[in-house]
């Protein structure tokens, strides 16, 4: 409850501030990243949708990240997830961008196996859902961006979903996805 009213503090200032950029793409849905005992557990892909908004004055000190809003909807009916965060935005050559973010979701998924441990119907269920272990979840993510033009931009991203032991106990399977995104600015 704590971290949702940080962010949510954190989210308030950009809903009066400039929206920077609208972003929308399409996610491989858990991948294989290091450990891959839980990837490919869910199919589909996820839409994922994100307003970013014009870092505000008072984010200065943090070297002026961008908050967002997101969703990502899984086409699969599989695990889905909203969310708010901080996204920096550092150019590193001509028309080149890394945009490491870090931020708070609420997802749909499951959290843990609700069958009793050793039974066929545990394990049956354990082969097709990631057990999350909480509904609230850390999201990282790193992105590649190239500016096509001023106000267009295509995107790789990564991005990492785990409650990291802080936001809850035992299960924490995590989750990872990459995908790409068109970005288009409004200044």
């Amino acid at each position: 409850m704590f971290l949702a009213a940080v962010a949510a503090a954190c989210v308030a200032p950009a809903a009066s501030a400039q929206i920077d950029s609208v972003r929308l793409g399409v996610m491989k849905h858990n991948i294989c990243v290091s450990d891959c005992k839980n990837a490919d557990k869910e199919s589909g892909v996820n839409i994922n949708g994100e307003l970013r908004f014009a870092s505000p004055d008072w984010l200065g000190w943090a070297a002026s990240p961008h908050p967002y809003v997101m969703a990502s909807v899984n086409s699969d009916g599989n695990t889905s997830y909203g969310g708010v965060g901080l996204e920096w935005d550092w150019q590193f050559a001509p028309s080149w961008r890394l945009e490491p973010g870090f931020g708070y979701v609420i997802h749909d998924g499951a959290i843990n196996n609700p069958f009793a441990n050793g039974t066929p119907q545990a394990a049956a269920y354990v082969e097709d859902h990631v057990l999350l272990g909480s509904k609230d979840l850390f999201r990282t993510s790193l992105a590649l961006t190239y500016d096509i033009a001023p106000t267009w931009a295509v995107q790789g991203i990564y991005e990492h979903l785990s409650h990291g032991q802080i936001l809850g106990t035992g299960r924490n399977q995590g989750m990872d996805e990459i995908g790409v995104r068109v970005l288009w600015r409004f200044n």
